[in-house]
C-alpha cells in the first residue's frame, strides 16, 4: 500500500478458510475490491469456490499473497508463527498484515521481524463456535463481538484505520490493547474456562449421564472446541495461563474450606459476593 487505501479499494487475502477466516470472508463480501483465500485443504478450497466465499482460492500462498493489499492470517497461533518468517519471500510490495490468533505476545514479537514495507497489526476477535471449519462459517459471527487489536511501534496510522474499517464492516467492536494485557485477560476469561470445561467433563462419571441438565451442558460446552486450536493457545500463553490456574485453585480451595466448616451464613455470604462480582464483570463488559 504505497498510499492510504480504503477497504473498498483493497484486495484482501485470507490465509486459512476455517471458521474464523471463512466467516471473515463472508462478512467482507461486497465491501472490498476482491477477496482471495488460501488453505491447504483441497476440500475446503472446493467449497470456497463453489459457494463463492472468495473470488479466487489456492493452496499456495506464493500465488495469493502478492496480489493483496491486506493479508489476514486466520490459522491457529503456532501456524501463524510459522508463516510470519516466510511470507516476505513472496511479498515485495507494501501490505498490511493482520492476524486473528487467540494469543498476541509471541505473534507480535514475530511481527517485529517483518520487512519494513509490511505493516503489521495483531488482532483477535472474541467470538466463535464449538463447531469449526468453513461449513460452520457465518457472516454474522462477529456482530457485536469485541475485536482486540494490538499495535507495534512501527504500525502506521493507515494500517490502524484500515483494520478498524474492517471491524466496523463486519459488525464487531474494536478494542486497542497491549499484547501482554490481552494475553493476561484472555487467560482468565477464555483459556481457563476451557480448562475448567475439560476438567469437568473428565471428572464426571459416565453413569451420571441420565441426570445431566442445562447447567452441565453449559459448563462443559467449551470442551467441544477444536483440540488443535486449543493446543496452540496453551503453548503460546503458558505463563498467563499458569497464573490463572493458580488463582482459580486458590478460590476453589477456599470454597472447599467453607463447605467443610459447614456455616450456612458464610456460604450464603460467599455466594452473594460472587453473584455481585459476576454482575460487575458483565456490566464492565457492556460498558466498553
Amino acid at each position: 500500500m504505497s498510499a492510504a487505501k480504503q477497504l473498498r479499494e483493497c484486495t484482501v487475502a485470507i490465509v486459512g478458510l476455517g471458521l474464523m477466516g471463512g466467516s471473515l470472508a463472508l462478512a467482507l463480501r461486497g465491501h472490498c475490491k476482491s477477496l482471495l483465500g488460501c488453505d491447504l485443504d483441497q476440500e475446503v478450497l472446493k467449497v470456497a469456490r463453489e459457494k463463492d466465499v472468495v473470488d479466487a482460492a489456492d493452496a499456495n500462498i506464493e500465488t495469493i499473497l502478492p496480489q493483496a493489499d491486506l493479508i489476514v492470517l486466520a490459522t491457529p497461533a503456532r501456524t501463524i508463527l510459522q508463516l510470519l518468517p516466510t511470507i516476505s519471500e513472496f511479498l515485495r510490495e507494501p501490505a498490511v498484515i493482520m492476524d486473528l490468533g487467540s494469543t498476541k505476545g509471541k505473534i507480535l514479537q514475530a511481527m517485529r521481524e517483518l520487512p519494513h514495507y509490511l505493516d503489521p497489526v495483531g488482532g483477535h476477535p472474541m467470538c466463535g463456535k464449538e463447531k469449526s471449519g468453513l461449513k460452520n462459517a457465518s457472516k454474522d459471527l462477529f456482530i457485536g463481538a469485541p475485536f482486540a487489536l494490538s499495535a507495534l511501534p512501527r504500525t502506521s496510522a493507515r494500517a490502524r484505520v484500515l483494520v478498524e474499517e474492517v471491524i466496523q464492516v463486519i459488525g464487531a467492536r474494536p478494542l486497542w490493547i497491549e499484547s501482554d494485557i490481552h494475553d493476561e485477560w484472555v487467560a482468565a476469561t477464555s483459556h481457563l474456562p476451557y480448562l475448567l470445561s475439560v476438567a469437568l467433563a473428565n471428572a464426571t462419571p459416565l453413569e451420571a449421564a441420565p441426570l445431566i441438565g442445562p447447567s452441565f451442558k453449559s459448563a462443559t460446552r467449551m470442551a467441544a472446541s477444536n483440540p488443535e486450536m486449543m493446543r496452540d493457545i496453551f503453548l503460546t500463553n503458558q505463563d498467563h495461563v499458569f497464573v490463572a490456574i493458580r488463582r482459580f485453585i486458590s478460590k476453589l480451595e477456599n470454597l472447599e474450606r467453607l463447605i467443610k466448616v459447614g456455616d450456612p451464613q458464610q456460604l450464603v455470604n460467599k455466594f452473594e459476593s460472587s453473584l455481585n462480582r459476576q454482575r460487575r464483570i458483565f456490566q464492565n463488559s457492556e460498558e466498553r
